[in-house]
């Protein structure tokens, strides 16, 4: 999963990049409406509700701002109703990526997402036409400080994972989806909440790409996340270390 680490670093810049507080919680708020509207909205009922509200005090969301969007979700308030799309592409130079989104206008976030890819020389596809270059898989992190990289590693194998990458900041756990829901629950168990826990795309295979057409990609990634719409962006290129370096700085 060299690949997916990689992207994971570059895509910490855009990180720095996103301390737009008001974007930040249009999409939490997004999540949060949908997880109380597709279960029960009772975050100890409804694991994928518990995740977005997780995430959502990690970024210090006002908890009346959360119970509104859990009441209008589970219809107790009057609120949009958000659909769940997935859009696929290529990129320059060949990269396959994988656009999940919430929204209430399906023809509005179709035409941006393809002018989007068409703007950062890409093209939009049909679904299913780069999902093969992807597995999704249970995402699991916690901050460094939660365990040692030896006890997270423990636990987590123990618990049924399929792979653990501890880095400085945080442990990043891997399941399959049928292991998703009893390994978190272990985990929370011994280490408490997890920062954040989500079905996500990793990439099997990447597609090797230069400096500038690493440029391009980024950017189409960063311009597809600034829309209020879209959720998560997986990509599946690989550069080399310098040029790492260089889009990391």
């Amino acid at each position: 999963m060299a690949g997916h680490s990689q992207f994971k670093n570059i895509m910490h810049r855009k990180g720095k990049q996103d301390a737009k507080r008001g974007k930040m919680f249009t999409k939490l708020i997004r999540e949060i409406m949908t997880s109380a509207r597709s279960g029960l909205p009772d975050m100890n009922a409804n694991p994928r509700l518990r995740a977005a509200v997780l995430a959502a005090r990690a970024v210090n969301m006002p908890k009346d701002t959360i119970d509104r969007a859990i009441r209008r979700g589970s219809g107790q308030e009057e609120g949009v109703v958000f659909e769940e799309m997935r859009y696929e592409g290529y990129g320059p130079g060949g990269v396959a990526l994988i656009v999940e989104a919430l929204t209430d206008n399906r023809n509005r976030t179709a035409s941006e997402v393809r002018s989007t890819f068409t703007k950062h020389g890409g093209t939009l596809g049909e679904t299913n036409s780069v999902a093969f270059n992807f597995q999704r898989n249970g995402v699991i992190s916690y901050p460094i400080a939660a365990a040692t990289p030896d006890a997270m590693f423990e636990a987590a194998l123990e618990a049924g994972a399929e792979n653990v990458e501890s880095t400085a900041e945080s442990h990043e756990i891997l399941t399959g989806i049928d292991d998703f829901a009893a390994v978190r629950d272990a985990l929370e168990k011994a280490f408490g909440p997890a920062q954040t826990a989500r079905l996500a795309y990793r990439a099997t295979n990447t597609v090797p790409v230069a400096e500038e057409t690493a440029r391009t990609v980024f950017e189409l990634i960063e311009t597809l996340e600034d829309s209020d719409d879209v959720q998560a962006v997986s990509a599946n290129f690989e550069v080399a270390e310098d040029v790492l370096a260089k889009l990391t700085a």
